[in-house]
């Protein structure tokens, strides 16, 4: 009977081609992997691939066991999984990546909860505005908008951001409210430049009626955290387009004001992503339903 790290290797090498890949997705070495393809191979008695420096095809032989075990490997995993878990108390590092603003806006206020219930977690959480890679720099878990999927990588989402152009009550005192998005060039606007890609961001606007616009950009003042672009605002050094999660709390307090109340932009989902990998962690698993969990519970989606 071939050890079920054996067949798993293989199976994550027929479906990526690769087996670096492969090992990302594992959380092991190519090496690893590639010696236990090499193990399947010797005990089978059968070339499984086709190895180049540049390419990793499966042979006729290899098409046909990664068609017959890929059901019932994945079926064996999910069991194996399953009964792990129930007799693993979660435990151990968690290493989670987020947004600083969302971070402690929204989650933050979870840990106490949560570590309640899971009282052998330690946490280990980064408070940033970076897109990180979760299988290259050892994450368990992270929190974001945008994020593109990497390999390995699954996304569970949250809530869906809304855009909308704010701006303090005392600077709005002496001038005209703006009646269309192009009326905000007249405005000093307070810009956000994306950590991903180094530009300033630019929302496509939206009213009730379908009608569209770009919003525009000043270059006076920028900023790389939504969280800054608030405070700006509400300082009155200008208007600015936030996430309404972020806006809220200085929206309540009568910080800030919202303009244009008929247009905003659709900012995507905010999601939790975590590794797409058999045997996840009791401490992962835990921690991504007990977010979302709370952001259905509590309605904390609403706030977006």
């Amino acid at each position: 009977m071939e050890t079920l790290s054996n067949l798993e290797c293989f199976a994550r090498a027929a479906a990526t081609g690769s087996f670096s890949s492969a090992a990302k997705q594992l959380g092991l070495t190519p090496s690893a992997v590639s010696r236990n393809v090499a193990m399947l191979e010797r005990n089978l008695a059968v070339r499984l691939f086709h190895r180049t420096t540049r390419k990793l095809t499966l042979t006729e032989a290899g098409e046909r066991l990664a068609d017959s075990i890929r059901s019932n490997l994945e079926g064996l995993q999910d069991a194996i999984a399953e009964a792990s878990d129930q007799q693993q108390e979660p435990s151990g590092v968690l290493k989670v990546s987020m947004a600083s603003v969302f971070g402690m806006d929204y989650v933050l206020p979870l840990l106490p909860g949560f570590l309640a219930a899971y009282p052998k977690i330690r946490i280990d959480w980064q408070l940033d505005n970076r897109h990180v890679d979760l299988v290259a720099e050892g994450y368990d878990a992270a929190i974001g908008r945008g994020s593109e999927l990497t390999p390995g990588t699954i996304s569970r989402t949250l809530a869906r951001v809304r855009i909308v152009a704010v701006a303090s009550p005392a600077y709005m005192k002496a001038r005209r409210p703006p009646a269309s998005p192009q009326d905000l060039a007249e405005l000093d606007l307070i810009d956000m430049r994306s950590t991903r890609t180094g530009r300033l961001v630019q929302w496509m606007l939206r009213d009730e009626h379908g009608n569209e616009a770009v919003s525009p950009v000043g270059e006076r003042i920028i900023f790389d955290d939504p969280g800054g672009l608030c405070k700006a605002a509400a300082l009155g050094l200008g208007a600015a387009f936030v996430a309404t999660s972020h806006a809220l709390p200085y929206l309540q307090r009568g910080e800030l004001i919202q303009l244009l109340p008929d247009w905003s932009a659709d900012g995507g989902p905010i999601s939790i992503y975590y590794a797409n990998r058999r045997y996840l962690p009791p401490k992962t698993r835990v921690f991504v339903d007990y977010v979302a969990d709370a952001f259905r519970d509590q309605d904390l989606a609403g706030r977006f």
